[in-house]
């Protein structure tokens, strides 16, 4: 029913925004790997809500508790799970939306597919959900770590202002240096004043996260219907307020000709390189052992504190206007929910990959 995702590593997650809890279930990791809870902690933090004046301020520990799967330390074998306890849920800030369709959220869409909805804080279609995928995500980046391999993400642009310099200029390493997640300070402060010029106005902003996968063994993917990016490009597609992805050269690939996009093969001492990568890393649907790299836009966050023309349940004409805690742009706490879907798809087809030859 479209709560899970993956083939051998697999996650199913559950909960809503304000229930009790959410969580995540596991299968397919495999037995013998060291499960770090600071590391998944340390992950959740970079996503959780009330982190600085830019981000909503509910303020959500998202302390992980692992219920089942690891040993001494050790993943087992078996299913993994793990729950995040709600504490600081208002459900009170949605009872003026309980009957009226919020523009430009799932509203009006869940109530058409489920025939009820949960209106507190958009229930299962809350961003909150996320919090179940960063921890799954987490792990599989440990597995992905034993095999050197590195994800990194950053804010590339927020609203109108963007940052030039590709991830191959940049020190990602600064990545986590401020509240923006921008690896270059000067263009990550024009972010953060414009970011906190529209909250005080009100309003929201979108914007891109970037992200690169380093040391990505060549041969991973699946050819025609599975391809890599195919897959890449739905974990993406499948995060809130996701309206486009694109990897390699991407769009601006349509400038050049076939002789500039090219990338040309050569040996470094045993090893097949490309002299440019406009490819993203991926040839035919399959890793080609060079850097995968890719953009992810997302949207204005739809919860402004404006008055909004919409219409209730029966069809009649409403003002809607957001209360609460809301972000005024979702960049910043994305990039570790892009970090860790990449991650389940990079381990996913690792695994995969242990049965395609001999």
């Amino acid at each position: 029913m479209g709560n899970s995702f993956g083939r051998i590593f697999r996650i199913s997650t559950f909960g809503e925004s304000h229930g009790k809890a959410l969580g995540v279930i596991i299968d397919g990791c495999p037995a013998g790997l060291p499960i770090e809870e600071t590391f998944i902690q340390n992950e959740l933090r970079r996503r959780k809500p009330g982190q600085s004046k830019i981000t909503t301020q509910r303020k959500e520990e998202d302390e992980v508790e692992i219920l089942s799967g690891v040993f001494d330390g050790l993943s087992t074998g078996t299913p993994i799970s793990m729950l995040i306890r709600n504490t600081d849920q208002k459900s009170k800030d949605y009872s003026h939306i309980a009957e009226s369709y919020r523009p430009s959220h799932a509203d009006y869409t869940y109530a058409q597919k489920y025939g009820n909805r949960d209106y507190r804080g958009g229930g299962r279609s809350s961003a909150r959900e996320t919090a179940a995928r960063v921890a799954a995500g987490a792990i599989a980046k440990l597995l992905l770590l034993h095999h050197n391999i590195s994800i990194q993400a950053y804010v590339s642009q927020a609203g109108e202002v963007s940052l030039s310099k590709s991830y191959q200029e940049l020190d990602l390493s600064l990545t986590e240096s401020n509240i923006i997640r921008c690896p270059d300070q000067e263009v990550a402060e024009r972010m953060i004043a414009h970011i906190d010029q529209v909250r005080k106005d009100r309003d929201t902003i979108g914007g891109i996260v970037s992200c690169v996968a380093k040391g990505v063994p060549a041969g991973l993917g699946e050819p025609v219907f599975d391809r890599l990016h195919a897959e890449l490009g739905k974990a993406m597609l499948s995060i809130n307020a996701v309206k486009g992805f694109e990897y390699g050269s991407g769009f601006k690939g349509i400038e050049m000709r076939g002789s500039q996009h090219n990338d040309a093969f050569y040996l470094e001492g045993d090893k097949v390189r490309t002299k440019t990568n406009y490819s993203g890393g991926i040839q035919g649907g399959i890793s080609n052992g060079e850097d995968i790299y890719f953009n992810v836009a997302f949207k204005p966050v739809a919860t402004i504190m404006q008055d909004q023309e919409s219409i209730d349940e029966s069809g009649n004409p409403v003002t809607v206007s957001g209360k609460g805690r809301h972000d005024p742009c979702v960049v910043p706490r994305a990039v570790p929910i892009v970090e860790a879907m990449a991650a389940l798809v990079l381990a996913d087809y690792l695994l995969l990959n242990r049965s395609s030859k001999l």
